[in-house]
């Protein structure tokens, strides 16, 4: 049955906006509770004048009938003058109801009933009870009044019916006018709690259709506030990614362009050496166009790759392996000597355990070597060192410009000097994302003249126990 009403509820309010839907149900809640509240108020009301009047009957009656029942209390002048204030009084004897009132009429004498027969016979020390005569409620009462004998007070509680209508039209009138008030209250108060929401509405409706992550302001310290703040917060970090893969684009752009030119280039040359006789090549022209091709295409290989190891935003494996740092930088050692045979690596490892993915943080370890053996100069040597997971890479070169040492982990950055060299600008920006990724850090330290030294600091990994 709850659940059946839940869904009736639910189902007439589904279509409803939030403001109303609070309003409604606010006024219903409202409505249910004044109803019970008034319910309660008549009723106690009405319990409360039935005993106030069975009290005094009582007390009234007990007093006639400690002076006695004779003749003259139900006389016709004082049946007469009781009568003109609302009392009737009758005697109950032997089980017989008598009255010597002449206008003791046919009504009255049918209201002999068996609790006053229970007080005449000692069965019960009072009784009342409401019966109708001629359309108007009346209130019995019945005390004792000797052996066998009992006396019956029959009083109108028209006043107190009419009292109670009245009563009756305030609770409902009051009702009413409350459930008004909390309606618009509702409403009211609906509107104003909600216009913060509404702005997030109007907000997210905005960047659907324009694509403006514009923030909006923020009002007040409640929950609503905050929830602004945070989707200011999440309006500002989209902005940021967006703007990250615009630069990420362009710069992508420009540096796909020279490598991309150059082939083309090349290409073009070796097509109208073969579409014309007379533009024959030679073979060490030949020879050098093919260097030169394969050289771009290493270069845009290298680039390609860089782009979308950078491009990729998911966390670390979720389930990395354990291995040790020292292997992994064994083998980019091993990898770079292979293409810089003309400088000497000086390698010092300590093992040290780590959770993390070989490739990435080979790659990492290879960027910084093959960015050390391209500063270094001709029989330089480059230092290695692993330390309490502290890997330190050293070069003779001419070291960093202190202009240029704040940008060199940014994407495509390259230094003047560095233009006039094969690289893409994206070497450091993927040791900085291995570093971050595996929760470890980067830093560089360039003394002029002095060279330069990388440090890649990972953290430990945990001792797994058996």
């Amino acid at each position: 049955m709850i659940q059946h009403g839940h869904r009736v509820l639910q189902k007439l309010t589904g279509r409803m906006s939030l403001a109303l839907r609070v309003a409604v149900l606010t006024t219903a809640a409202v409505a249910v509770t004044l109803s019970v509240v008034s319910g309660v108020v008549f009723v106690t009301v009405r319990a409360e004048f039935e005993s106030s009047m069975d009290d005094s009957m009582i007390r009234r009656a007990n007093a006639a009938a400690s002076k006695g029942l004779g003749e003259s209390l139900l006389s016709s002048q004082s049946a007469t003058a009781l009568a003109y204030i609302g009392i009737q009084p009758f005697v109950v004897e032997s089980g017989q109801l008598f009255a010597s009132a002449d206008n003791a009429s046919t009504e009255y004498a049918k209201l002999k009933g068996y609790r006053e027969l229970e007080v005449s016979t000692g069965q019960r020390d009072h009784s009342a009870r409401t019966v109708t005569i001629q359309g108007i409620p009346h209130r019995v009462v019945a005390v004792p009044a000797g052996a066998g004998r009992a006396l019956v007070i029959v009083q109108s509680m028209e006043s107190n019916r009419d009292a109670l209508e009245r009563l009756k039209i305030i609770l409902l009138l009051a009702s009413t006018a409350g459930v008004a008030l909390a309606g618009l209250a509702g409403w009211a108060v609906a509107t104003n709690g909600l216009r913060p929401v509404r702005r997030l509405t109007e907000a997210t409706e905005r960047v659907a259709r324009t694509s403006e992550l514009t923030p909006i302001d923020v009002t007040g310290r409640d929950e609503l506030a905050r929830l602004t703040t945070s989707f200011n917060a999440m309006l500002l970090a989209l902005d940021a990614s967006q703007e990250r893969q615009r630069q990420l684009v362009a710069d992508a752009g420009h540096e796909l362009r020279t490598p991309l030119t150059s082939l083309r280039t090349n290409i073009e040359l070796i097509g109208q050496a073969a579409d014309n006789a007379e533009r024959h090549l030679s073979e060490e022209q030949r020879h050098e166009i093919m260097d030169d091709v394969r050289a771009q295409l290493e270069e845009l290989t290298t680039l390609v790759g860089d782009l979308v190891e950078l491009a990729r935003d998911e966390p670390m494996h979720r389930d990395p392996e354990p291995l040790d740092f020292a292997d992994v930088v064994r083998q980019a050692v091993d990898r770079v000597r292979l293409r810089a045979q003309d400088v000497r690596i000086d390698v010092d490892l300590s093992p040290w355990m780590v959770m993390g993915e070989p490739q990435l943080l080979e790659r990492a370890v290879t960027n910084l070597l093959d960015n050390a053996a391209k500063w270094s100069p001709p029989q330089g040597e480059i230092r290695v060192r692993l330390r309490d997971g502290v890997l330190t890479v050293s070069d003779d070169g001419a070291g960093i410009t202190p202009e240029d040492l704040p940008y060199i982990f940014d994407r495509f950055y390259r230094s003047s000097e560095a233009r006039t060299l094969p690289g893409s600008g994206l070497g450091l920006s993927i040791v900085k994302r291995a570093a971050e990724r595996h929760g470890g850090t980067v830093e560089v330290e360039s003394p002029p003249g002095a060279g330069t030294t990388f440090r890649l600091v990972l953290p430990e990994a945990p001792v797994q126990s058996v």
